[in-house]
């Protein structure tokens, strides 16, 4: 019989999406599962973007240009400009959602066995993305107790081999919240010039910061321009999350130039996601103040809830819309099934994220759950309320 890949093997299972049979099952039972598992919001998407797509007049569904319409990339760098970040036409390339740019980072700047130094908990896919690319993860870590904020330079420092090529951050931070401040990026900057690395910044939840902390970009970094890429989407900033559209962005031409070999490899970004998202690009300013301020309440329901449970410890997040909660369980795995196998409160449970799938190194993690507030106040006060109660009821058990 053939036999799969090796690489295919070694390629990690979501953390987010694992679960997802269990909550069919809990579904089938009749019970309701409030879902804090996935970024997926809840906001409606621009309706000017929906009209777009709704409007358009296409005979033949012909492929776009493989770096995204010039129109989209020339309006994009018209929206970057405006938000105080010098980024030209030719520094864009528009990608199947922020993972292809990911992917594209990755496979323009490391070969097979190269290496990436990452903080985590981080985002899990970059786990998926490494494998498939053939790179090492390097994690260094950081902690609840410091509020996930950036580990000490020297951290990354003393990681770093002649097999280092790049330092991956994600700014605010999935899954924590948090927003690195000006002077972490300009500490990163300085230690990526030193080694002559690139510092690639995953910049999909820039707008959402909720504490007059304001979002500092590696584009933004003067004498950064040959080290720095930055990748983006508008999955969550205009909640197009099935749009598939991102953008790869970076000063340094060779980049740029090897990130396009890959992209004419996959021919071209969609069309119709393309229309929505240039159109996406006239929504009004009031409403992302609607966006902010809705996630910002949220954000202090949920805190102010979680904190209310004995044994819970939770880190503000200062940006995006997650926040990890450590737990009083042994296992937050083993929990989650449970709260969906075989617990319900009056016919509801609630689904999260087990946060140990958001490190790469074993046996970190296993007690923390990632937490998404993209549900509206009233769900995610109910939802609390259950896993208060169910944590008595499993550690009762």
């Amino acid at each position: 019989m053939p036999k799969v890949s090796n690489k295919g093997k070694q390629m990690p299972e979501s953390p987010i999406r694992k679960l997802v049979p269990y909550s069919e099952i809990a579904k089938k039972k009749g019970h309701k599962v409030y879902h804090l598992n996935i970024g997926q919001p809840d906001i409606k998407t621009p309706k000017v973007a929906m009209d777009a797509v709704k409007n358009v007049n296409i005979e033949v569904l012909e492929y776009s240009h493989s770096a995204g319409f010039e129109s989209y990339r020339t309006k994009l760098s018209q929206y970057y400009k405006d938000h105080g970040l010098p980024i030209e036409l030719a520094d864009i390339i528009i990608t199947t959602g922020g993972s292809e740019a990911l992917l594209f980072a990755m496979g323009s700047t490391m070969d097979q066995g190269d290496e990436i130094i990452i903080p985590e908990p981080f985002y899990a896919n970059y786990n998926g993305f490494s494998t498939a690319s053939g790179v090492k993860v390097t994690p260094v870590i950081s902690t609840i107790d410091t509020g996930f904020a950036l580990p000490p330079i020297a951290d990354f420092e003393k990681l770093i081999t002649p097999k280092t090529k790049a330092i991956l951050i994600c700014n605010p931070g999935n899954p924590t919240g948090y927003l690195y401040s000006k002077d972490e990026i300009l500490q990163l900057a300085e230690l990526v010039k030193k080694h002559d690395l690139f510092l690639i910044a995953d910049e999909v939840y820039r707008e959402f910061t909720y504490d007059g902390d304001v979002h500092y970009s590696v584009m933004n970094v003067p004498g950064l321009e040959e080290h720095a890429i930055m990748i983006d989407s508008v999955s969550k900033r205009y909640s197009m999350c099935g749009a598939r559209i991102g953008c790869i962005v970076s000063k340094n031409k060779e980049v740029m130039a090897t990130a396009m070999k890959f992209a004419q490899a996959r021919l071209s970004p969609p069309t119709f996601a393309q229309i929505a998202s240039e159109a996406a690009l006239q929504t009004p300013q009031s409403y992302f103040d609607e966006v902010i301020s809705e996630y910002r309440e949220r954000r202090d329901t949920l805190i102010t809830e979680l904190n209310k449970i004995d044994g819970v410890k939770v880190a503000t997040p200062k940006g995006a819309f997650y926040c990890i909660a450590q737990l009083p369980v042994d296992n937050a795995d083993n929990f989650a099934q449970w709260l969906l196998e075989s617990y319900d409160l009056n016919g509801e449970t609630v689904m999260v994220a087990p946060a140990a799938g958001f490190y790469s190194t074993p046996g970190v993690g296993l007690n923390e759950v990632r937490i998404a507030y993209v549900l509206k106040k009233e769900d995610l006060v109910r939802s609390v309320e259950i896993l208060n109660d169910a944590l008595k009821v499993y550690n009762s058990k």
